[in-house]
C-alpha cells in the first residue's frame, strides 16, 4: 500500500546538505554528455552575483559565478550538496573533454582563462549541464536541474519500519517492464532523495533478523537475508518537489519450533523449511527455535530432526509475531 504527498522544496533548501551527494554512477560523467543547451555569451546584468567578482582578475581571464536551482521557477538557489564541474569545451582526440575544475561550494566564484566551456552540476541523482563562452567579463549562470526528491518511509501496521530493516530500489519504468533501468539499488528509508523529474518504479523488501538458525550466504556474511515482503510503487517526481511516500508491508515474525507436544519445549538440532502451498521453498534455517519474517498468507512448515521428517500447515497474519510449533508425531 502506498500513501504520498508533494510539498515545495523550495522550504527545504536549508535541508539541502541531507541529500545524497554525487553517487558513483555519477562519478562516469566525468566526460559530459553530448546533448548539451546552447552556449551563453550574454554578459552579467547589473546587480548579479557577479557585480560581487573577486578583484583584481588577470589580464586574459574572466570571473564565473554559478548557482543552481531545483525548477526553473524556483528563485533560492541551492544552499549545498552541488559537486560543480568545469570541462574544456574543445574535445580530445579520444573524444573526453579535460577537467578544468571542480568544486563543492553551492555557489563557487571561479576565475577562469577567457575561452569556452561545459559546466556541469550534479546533485544526487540530478544533474545539469551547459555551454558558455568566457570574454572576460564577468558572467554569473545558473543552471536548472528539473530536479525534485522522493523520502519513503516503510510501515508495518502503524509502525514505521526501522530503516535498517528495509532495502528500496528505484527503477525508471518502460512500457511493459517496470524495472527497465535501475537507478538506485539500496536508497536510504527516511532520507531525501534527488532524482530528475519523472515517473519511477519502487521496490521495498523487509530484510530478516539474523538469529540463531539463519543460514545462506547472507546470513553467513552478517547480512540480513532478504524476506518475501516486497511492496511496489509507482510515482512521479515533480520538479521543485518534495514526494513523500509510505509504503505498507503485510508481514509479520514467526519462530519455528519442533516439539513432541503442543508445549512442550523446542528440540535442539532441527533443520527447518519453509514453504509456500505450491512447493516453492522460502527459507532453511537450523536450530531449536529460528525465526524469520515472512509476508501474510499460509506456508508449510517442513522439520527434520534425527532423520525423521515432520511438516505442519500455518498462517501468516500482519503484525501478529508468533510461535510456529510442529509436532514430532
Amino acid at each position: 500500500m502506498l500513501a504520498f504527498s508533494r510539498l515545495r522544496i523550495g522550504a527545504f533548501a536549508a535541508l539541502a546538505a541531507l541529500f545524497f551527494t554525487a553517487a558513483p554512477a555519477m562519478a562516469q560523467q566525468a566526460s559530459p554528455p553530448g546533448g548539451a543547451t546552447p552556449r551563453s555569451t550574454a554578459p552579467a546584468s547589473p546587480g548579479s552575483p557577479v557585480s560581487r567578482l573577486p578583484t583584481p582578475v588577470d589580464a586574459g581571464q574572466g570571473a564565473l559565478y554559478l548557482s543552481a536551482v531545483y525548477a526553473a521557477s524556483d528563485t533560492q538557489p541551492l544552499r549545498g550538496g552541488v559537486i560543480w564541474r568545469v570541462f574544456s569545451e574543445r574535445a580530445d582526440a579520444d573524444g573526453s573533454h579535460k577537467l578544468i575544475v571542480e568544486s563543492k561550494e553551492a555557489a563557487p566564484a571561479l576565475a577562469l582563462p577567457e575561452g569556452d566551456y561545459i559546466v556541469h552540476a550534479a546533485f544526487g541523482l540530478s544533474g545539469a549541464t551547459k555551454r558558455i563562452s568566457l570574454r572576460g567579463q564577468g558572467l554569473s549562470e545558473r543552471l536548472v536541474l528539473n530536479a525534485g526528491a522522493l523520502r519513503i518511509t516503510g510501515m508495518l501496521g502503524e509502525t514505521q519500519i526501522e530503516p535498517a530493516k528495509l532495502t528500496i530500489a528505484i527503477y525508471v519504468p518502460e512500457p511493459g517492464n517496470s524495472e527497465a533501468k535501475l537507478v538506485l539499488s539500496n536508497a536510504k528509508p527516511a532520507e531525501m532523495i534527488s532524482l530528475p523529474e519523472g515517473a519511477y518504479h519502487i521496490v521495498s523488501t523487509m530484510l530478516d533478523t539474523i538469529g540463531v538458525g539463519s543460514t545462506g550466504a547472507a546470513a553467513s556474511q552478517g547480512v540480513a537475508p532478504q524476506t518475501n515482503s516486497v511492496v511496489t510503487a509507482d510515482l512521479r517526481v515533480s520538479a521543485g518537489k518534495l514526494t513523500d511516500a509510505s509504503l505498507r508491508h503485510r508481514a509479520a515474525t514467526m519462530t519455528l519450533k519442533l516439539v513432541n507436544q503442543r508445549g512442550g519445549e523446542a528440540l535442539a538440532n532441527t533443520s527447518f523449511s519453509v514453504l509456500t502451498p505450491g512447493g516453492d521453498v522460502i527459507r532453511e534455517l537450523i536450530g531449536a527455535f529460528p525465526s524469520l519474517v515472512l509476508a501474510e498468507g499460509e506456508y508449510v512448515a517442513i522439520a527434520r530432526h534425527d532423520g525423521k521428517t515432520y511438516q505442519s500447515i500455518f498462517k501468516v497474519q500482519s503484525t501478529l509475531d508468533r510461535d510456529v510449533e510442529v509436532v514430532a508425531e
